[in-house]
């Protein structure tokens, strides 16, 4: 483990009121306290912050007029010494104190080794430790929520419980192996691991179950708007966004490429990609752009595909109808401020049971009842943040999986009369796989991976 102290800026690049270098080791409170001209820092309590200048070495001069948090081991968030200089915003005044400290021997951090010093320390597992990154990256109040619960411990409790009774499962099966003698020791039989085996194996699927919901919380639904040209693609973009991010004409063929922008939609987050008119075009851009917007469609989660109401079914929709089958999508027939000349019952049959929203984007009407339909579509209503436990890591869920495959292997083997000994071998497989998700059974080159997609001051 390392234990010389690193160092990085823990703001955001760019102007702002204060920016904040962070350091922690054994010498981040030596180091600040040779720089810092006010209270001295050594005799400081844990948990105080005191105001005062940071002077260069070099030209005795004041570099910055700073306030320092002093932090004692244990009680910090790595479980060593911290210090945090609060300097004025700006690029110039924080990297100027970062560059003095660095030039006092501490070491820049690596992206994300605060929060790994944290897990390697024991303070918080990795599923916790991701759980940081996925507060980071929260794109509404409900995927804060669900981050939030998964850092206090939420998900490695309920691992670290299913995990304990697989475990005490195979510990008897290895004492009726290795001691029959003992006569006060309950044997193990068939029907007491099928049942325990049954009992995790719910558990997992429970997990499972919400998975998708917490995925979509996580990363977010990838949605893309699809229709003819000039249907009101853009114009549902804005609306939905509540800016002008798309450019709205009455030009077919504007948009020219696929442009992306997150929304909020009743708590779940939107990947939304608003796409090129799909049609046989001569126009090379357009094309291009046409090509790009048939990739997306393919990968999307949601399809928003919109019919003009003022023009009557065309041979570009019914392709559109036929190039959705099998996803999700719902159909959004717009302009129904103008004259109606789209056969509606046509619409909804080529819909195939699928919802059916009326709008007129231009005078915003009818995006509530989009907007409901989104959330329906996906989490048959409301999102529970609070009571559910939501596994949204892609990592997590594949090991789940796992697991559960490795113990309905089991399960297969009692079914089959299987000795216990044999048995026992892939209910350890579940335990490790489970222990994955927590880090208590995850490779070094794992870790690392992980903890390099954070970013340089966490």
């Amino acid at each position: 483990m390392e234990t010389d102290t690193i160092t990085a800026i823990s703001t955001p690049i760019g102007e702002g009121a204060i920016s904040i270098v962070r350091l922690s080791g054994e010498e981040a409170i030596p180091v600040t306290a040779e720089l810092f001209q006010g209270k001295n820092l050594l005799e400081a309590e844990s948990h105080t912050i005191h105001y005062g200048k940071i002077i260069d070495p070099d030209t005795k001069e004041v570099a910055e007029e700073v306030m320092v948090t002093i932090m004692r081991a244990p009680k910090t968030f790595t479980r060593e010494d911290i210090v945090e200089i609060n300097c004025h915003g700006g690029m110039v005044a924080v990297n100027r104190v970062l560059e003095i400290i660095l030039a006092k021997g501490v070491r820049i951090a690596e992206p994300g080794e605060f929060t790994k010093r944290a897990f390697l320390h024991g303070r918080i597992d990795l599923s916790q430790a991701e759980a940081v990154m996925d507060l980071i990256r929260a794109k509404t109040d409900k995927a804060m929520s669900v981050a939030l619960k998964q850092m206090d411990g939420r998900l490695s409790s309920l691992i670290g419980t299913l995990r304990q009774e697989l475990l005490e499962t195979v510990a008897h099966v290895e004492v009726n192996i290795d001691y029959p003698e003992y006569d006060d020791v309950e044997e193990m039989s068939h029907g007491m691991m099928r049942s325990k085996t049954k009992e995790v194996h719910k558990e997992i699927e429970k997990l499972l179950e919400v998975a998708k919901q917490g995925k979509i919380l996580r990363e977010g639904l990838a949605t893309a708007i699809i229709g003819r040209p000039n249907v009101g693609k853009s114009s549902l973009m804005n609306a939905l966004v509540q800016e002008n991010k798309a450019i709205v004409t009455e030009i077919p063929g504007t948009t020219r490429d696929v442009i992306e922008e997150y929304v909020n939609v009743r708590g779940v987050p939107l990947r939304l990609s608003d796409t090129a008119g799909i049609r046989e075009t001569e126009d090379i851009v357009e094309k291009i752009g046409v090509d790009r917007s048939r990739k997306v469609l393919a990968e999307s989660d949601l399809i928003l595909f919109i019919l003009n109401n003022n023009e009557a079914l065309t041979d570009e929709d019914k392709a559109l109808f036929e190039a959705i089958q099998g996803l999700d999508y719902i159909v959004i027939v717009n302009k129904t401020d103008l004259e109606q000349k789209l056969d509606l019952e046509k619409v909804a049959e080529l819909a195939e049971g699928k919802p059916v929203i009326s709008t007129s984007l231009i005078k915003e009407k009818g995006i509530d009842q989009l907007e409901s339909a989104i959330a329906k579509t996906f989490f048959a209503g409301e999102i529970d943040a609070r009571d559910l436990t939501y596994v949204s890591n892609v990592r997590h869920i594949q090991l789940l999986k796992q697991a559960k495959q490795a113990l309905e292997d089991a399960m297969s083997s009692l079914e089959m009369e299987m000795p216990l000994d044999i048995v026992q071998i892939d209910v350890t497989r579940t335990w490790e796989f489970l222990g994955e998700i927590i880090g208590d059974t995850a490779s070094d080159s794992l870790i690392d991976q992980l903890f390099s997609q954070f970013c340089l001051g966490k």
